[in-house]
């Protein structure tokens, strides 16, 4: 059976990533914080060890966290954790687990990008940054490992109707939104889950180095 690491799995789009991996087959590992913190090099590293012997087919690259303020009230806290867990905690977990992938001569790596690291949005900067900063390490890595058949691609997510989203906004304020998005809606976490997943399986065989915005349209206005 194969084994697919998946990142922030809890809720959203990561939780339906997961869902849709066990439909097709996977053993799916999707470490709690306790397990993994991404904002710690000494967790990731542990982590790392304690499965050195399982070499995982896919990797999804999905946690992050998105702190919104305006650049001049960015405080340091801020542009560390993001800069940590959005960019250097996948660089650190691919780098301990990359080296199993290359032996086995297999693996599927999907980066979590994100719409505002294709267009811009007030109070996003540092997101950005590392959203950016992502799809960088797509591209090298797409080179670096293709000859070892390890296809690394960037999926960049839109507005998606998560149960944060409701949450977080009203029925109107989505209404709002929504009228934004060529689509008319906001995407459901299985179609983005979908997309992921395609990336991640067996039959992508050729596609790699690439960004995938699955937004509706949203950014092609």
């Amino acid at each position: 059976m194969r084994k697919a690491l998946v990142t922030g799995a809890s809720r959203g789009i990561g939780a339906a990533v997961a869902k849709q991996l066990r439909l097709e087959g996977y053993d799916v590992y999707s470490p709690t914080h306790a397990e993994l913190d991404l904002s710690k090099v000494d967790s990731i590293m542990s982590f790392c060890k304690k499965h050195e012997n399982i070499t995982f087919d896919v990797l999804i690259n999905n946690a992050g966290i998105n702190d919104i303020n305006y650049v001049d009230d960015i405080t340091e806290d801020e542009l560390m954790n993001m800069t940590e867990i959005n960019l250097l905690a996948p660089i650190r977990l691919i780098r301990g687990i990359v080296p199993n992938m290359k032996r086995q001569r297999y693996g599927r790596i999907v980066n979590i990008g994100s719409i505002w690291g294709l267009a811009g949005k007030p109070g996003r900067t540092v997101y950005a940054v590392t959203k950016h900063g992502i799809h960088g390490l797509t591209q090298t890595l797409a080179v670096e490992l293709a000859p070892y058949n390890i296809l690394v691609n960037t999926v960049c997510p839109g507005f998606t109707l998560t149960e944060l989203t409701k949450k977080n906004n009203t029925p109107e304020q989505i209404e709002d939104i929504a009228s934004f998005i060529p689509m008319g809606r906001m995407a459901e976490p299985e179609e983005k889950a979908k997309a992921v997943c395609f990336l991640a399986g067996i039959n992508n065989t050729y596609i790699t180095g690439q960004q995938l915005a699955v937004d509706g349209g949203y950014t092609s206005r």
